[in-house]
């Protein structure tokens, strides 16, 4: 695993990069300095750049949200979010031959989530309920991180209607928590592992889930062995790129930050504790 403090090196070995969003080019709020010119030069090489987040949006809602910030779309390739996977399942559930779990879901459908999520199922064949009772299954984006941080306690009441009711749960943002403008709060994955300790039953759909990375290359045009995967998070970014045989960059930016700070050993200990092995290591996505 190299300790680098730069991204060129990396930039002239690989064809290819897939970037995670949250923690390497922006922190929810602003993109981190040196992360736009490092996209430029990427670019400027000539080699294509995929950003691949767990945000539980559309794709073409999470590419406003980076204009807004500064992040043009010239500067990558394309984009893909789990929110726009998870669109996708639901519009194809009833498709002959694809995923038996979101055919037999049916149609009444509760939204645990924020108003600014509802793009992924809002143009939808499905009939949005108000109380558990209603629903067929459950649509979990996440608790409203613009509200202010949350404990996974506060939603136990509504977890515990959702199993009393047998409801499936479909997360679609896999990641436990991140750090939005330096506070830490929790995501839908949180919300979803709880649910599991209930004895619901979840369908995750974003990193690690090996799945999310078929159409990533495919629009990449790389073979993984070529391609590097760039993400802050070891459970979700490095696992999952391990899970298709896709070199990692951990990024240390982000969620990892307070934990490791910039200390050797402990970032290699970290690694090695979750079986995971980087390519490299970086302080910042920056050149």
């Amino acid at each position: 695993m190299d300790h680098l403090q730069g991204f060129e090196p990396l930039a002239q070995r690989y064809q290819g990069f897939i970037l995670d969003l949250w923690g390497v080019i922006h922190d929810g709020v602003k993109p981190y300095p040196g992360a736009a010119d490092c996209l430029a030069r990427i670019r400027a090489l000539g080699k294509p750049a995929i950003l691949l987040s767990n945000a539980p949006r559309r794709a073409h809602a999470a590419q406003a949200a980076l204009r807004a910030m500064g992040i043009a779309d010239d500067l990558y390739t394309g984009i893909l979010t789990s929110g726009e996977a998870t669109h996708l399942a639901l519009r194809d559930r009833a498709v002959p031959g694809t995923d038996r779990w979101f055919a037999l879901l049916g149609r009444r459908m509760y939204h645990l989530g924020p108003d600014r999520d509802r793009n992924v199922f809002e143009t939808l064949d499905l009939d949005l309920v108000e109380h558990p009772a209603q629903a067929d299954f459950v649509l979990n984006t996440g608790p409203d991180d613009l509200a202010g941080p949350t404990e996974v306690e506060d939603w136990e009441s509504l977890l515990q209607s959702f199993r009393a009711h047998g409801l499936p749960m479909v997360c679609a943002n896999p990641d436990l928590e991140v750090i939005r403008g330096g506070t830490r709060v929790i995501c839908a994955g949180a919300l979803a592992q709880h649910y599991e300790t209930l004895g619901g039953d979840v369908r995750w759909i974003g990193k690690p889930d090996p799945a999310i990375y078929t159409p990533v290359l495919a629009m990449l045009g790389t073979a993984p062995g070529e391609t590097l995967a760039v993400g802050d998070s070891l459970r979700t970014d490095i696992a999952g790129a391990k899970s298709r045989d896709i070199p990692s960059c951990w990024v240390l930016g982000g969620i990892h930050e307070a934990e490791l700070g910039a200390n050797p050993a402990r970032i290699n200990a970290a690694a090695a504790a979750a079986g995971l092995t980087p390519a490299a290591v970086l302080p910042r996505f920056v050149w």
